[in-house]
């Protein structure tokens, strides 16, 4: 089968290919994923000669889009909300594109299906729809319970999001910008919790299943659902997950009034509106650049070495928004301090993916599909076993565009579950590796053909990719195809933007706040913030209203 994300795309029409002229800049950020192109785009916005570096041709790393007879296909997440909030409390992404002067318009939606070995369901968003859901798989002590849950995480949400991240920065300056700035709100958030509300607020920073004992959810199918909703989130389950990050989420899918977002055109149109906030401020782009080495003298980051042997200069700094083993690997080998080789070689990784993306016939399918699908296979394994969860999104429900007259685009993929060890010394033009590729994409097959029920057919679809580990690691120079890292929450933190080397940062999912669109775009904004002065950043926060 064809390649995942060989083929040409349609994504962007300026011609962005190599550096046009550019031998150097002030930030070269290595990679175009959300965390690259939320830092560059910034730290341009704040004055910045930036450049982008991207190996690909092209943008968005593991977000980016691919075309393939007509088809316009998603390589990475799917499941979006908040992208079109403002103020304090909106999604770090919704607050990278404010500050950019940029917006993605989406179509928005309440459900998805969930596909249990209990049986089907459509889970509604909001805070009255769940509980109906519990009383049939759960009983009135999960109801009980989920709303004891609900009170507590909703009523800690308004601390949680009481500091715009926006705000965040790794230096003292964070002493101006946040408690300076936001000790009024977070003083009177806290105030209103009263004493019970603090202490469970003292547990944001631990893992979410502190919260859950705390409040003795005990019932076992709320447990099953309180792991698979972190595991979604971060790539492990609650007892891994930031506690801040899961009340986040609650606060965006279980309150009143609360919605889904697909963005119009698909994932791309998000990085489409990212490159054009980069570029409108005078930042560069370069795909197809594909960095081979970070050049170090002296211990610190001078600029990068091309694979065609072109040295761009960083006049100020050097930002990789690659994973933390990624990045090492790029260091010269003697020029690695000791600790940073340590930190990379403990990290713990996530699991890779397997991907199967499809061009589908509409016309024996049922009108109300919708855009998403959970199929769980066993509880008992753990939502974290291998094939054991599959995520379907059909995109062309809600943007009909992304697929030709009469059919349908879908992606389904194994989240971070794949172990790599299977793929690993594989040729990818052996017969033993397509073999395994045949293998290993079953469960997602069988998946599909659930969700869609007997109207589907796999001999109808017009393109049919699989993508492996190898494809991941091959394509989007990720070590291992890896998911990222598997830090716990309770165990140990993820690192800032600093490296142990002088001016060499890092943004993206191997530094704070972790995995995820939001937290990468988070990562984006902490690093570009602190790479200006305090006056610079709190100039920002008040041009957009924070």
């Amino acid at each position: 089968m064809a390649s995942l994300v060989s083929a040409p795309s349609v994504v962007h029409t300026i011609d962005r290919k190599g550096l046009r002229g550019k031998a150097g800049a002030d930030y070269v950020v290595i990679g175009s994923g959300i965390g690259g192109l939320s830092c560059g785009g910034l730290l341009a916005r704040y004055g910045e000669d930036v450049v982008v570096l991207e190996s690909h041709t092209l943008a968005g790393g593991a977000a980016h889009s691919f075309q393939v007879g007509g088809y316009r296909f998603d390589s990475g997440p799917s499941l979006f909300s908040g992208l079109s909030s403002k103020g304090p409390q909106a999604n770090p992404l919704a607050q990278v594109l404010d500050a950019l002067g940029e917006r993605v318009e989406c179509a928005k939606y309440d459900s998805w299906m969930v596909h249990l070995p209990q049986g089907s369901f459509l889970s509604e968003i909001g805070p009255s729809h769940f509980p109906q859901v519990l009383e049939k798989y759960g009983g009135s002590n999960a109801v009980a319970e989920w709303k004891r849950l609900q009170e507590t995480v909703l009523g800690l949400s308004e601390a949680a999001m009481a500091l715009p991240p926006a705000a965040l920065r790794g230096d003292w300056g964070a002493l101006f910008t946040v408690l300076g700035r936001y000790s009024p709100q977070l003083i009177s958030s806290f105030m209103r919790m009263g004493f019970k509300g603090a202490l469970n607020a003292s547990r944001l920073l631990g893992p979410f299943s502190e919260i859950l004992d705390a409040l003795e959810i005990k019932d076992p199918f709320l447990r099953n659902w309180l792991d698979l909703l972190p595991f979604l989130l971060s790539g492990l389950k609650a007892d891994g997950t930031l506690a801040a990050e899961v009340v986040y989420m609650f606060s965006e899918w279980y309150k009143p009034g609360c919605m889904l977002e697909y963005p119009h055109g698909g994932t791309e149109a998000i990085i489409d509106a990212l490159v054009r906030g980069l570029e409108k401020h005078n930042g560069q782009l370069s795909l197809g650049c594909h960095v081979e080495q970070i050049l170090v003298e002296n211990g610190r980051a001078k600029g990068v070495k091309l694979r065609n042997g072109q040295v761009v200069v960083a006049r100020k700094a050097v930002i990789s928004n690659a994973s933390i083993w990624n990045t090492v690997a790029l260091l010269p080998p003697k020029e690695v301090p000791q600790e940073y080789q340590k930190r990379a070689t403990e990290t713990p990784q996530c699991d890779s993916f397997m991907h199967l993306h499809l061009g589908v016939e509409a016309k024996d399918l049922p009108a109300d599909l919708g855009i998403h699908h959970i199929v769980v296979d066993s509880w008992e394994q753990g939502v974290d076993a291998p094939q054991n969860v599959v995520l379907i999104s059909m995109p062309s429900a809600l943007s009909p565009n992304l697929a030709p007259p009469g059919k349908h685009v879908l992606h389904a993929y194994t989240p971070g579950t794949e172990p790599y060890h299977l793929w690993k010394g594989l040729d990818r033009q052996s017969a033993a590796y397509k073999q395994l590729k045949e293998e290993r994409s079953q469960v997602m097959w069988k998946a599909v053909q659930r969700a869609l029920g007997t109207g589907f057919s796999a001999d109808s679809c017009d393109v049919k990719l699989v993508g492996t580990p190898l494809t991941h690691e091959r394509f989007l120079r990720r070590h291992r195809g890896t998911y990222g890292p598997a830090i716990r929450a309770g165990k140990d933190t993820f690192p800032g933007p600093e490296t142990p080397i002088k001016n060499l940062f890092c943004c993206g999912d191997s530094v704070f706040p972790g995995i995820g669109v939001p937290a990468v775009a988070a990562s984006g904004m902490l690093t570009a913030n602190s790479l200006v002065s305090v006056d610079k950043h709190t100039q920002l926060l008040d041009a957009i209203g924070l």
